[in-house]
């Protein structure tokens, strides 16, 4: 039997400080302490090569339970839809109106901070409603 592995996931994008600083908004998530040595995150920042400055940002959860989140920046930029994409559990147990009323609820939060409003996908024989979504960038995501 194999052991359970911790997880992160990378995003590439134009600006990772941006796009992190929305997903520790829209997950609860928060900005790591900065590196030993360093009083603040900045400072460590100013101390790289101006070519590595900005270059990268990290989110994790508060608590340790979900996957770290890293943003590398790339010079490309998107092009097609994500291959993979995060699930925002904002529905989990609902059903009919209530799960539709959390969806909305949730798109209604994050558009303010720069998230987009995809297609609300309806309750099928299958599936629960989601509503999928983009983020600053334009990553796609899903609230489910």
């Amino acid at each position: 039997m194999t052991s359970i592995k911790k997880v992160q996931i990378t995003f590439d994008c134009a600006e990772p400080e941006r796009v992190a600083r929305f997903w520790c908004e829209a997950l609860g998530y928060v900005l790591p302490p900065p590196p030993e040595g360093f009083a603040t995150r900045e400072a460590f920042d100013r101390s790289l090569p101006s070519e590595h400055q900005g270059s990268s940002f990290v989110c994790m959860d508060p608590s340790g339970v979900g996957p770290r989140l890293y943003f590398q920046r790339v010079p490309e930029g998107k092009v097609v839809k994500n291959r993979v994409h995060l699930d925002v559990r904002v529905g989990t147990g609902l059903v009919g109106d209530e799960r539709l009323a959390a969806l909305e609820a949730e798109c209604a939060r994050l558009v303010p901070l720069g998230a987009v409003r995809g297609e609300l996908l309806l309750a099928d024989e299958e599936n629960e409603s989601c509503l999928s979504m983009q983020d600053v960038e334009g990553n796609e995501f899903c609230l489910d």
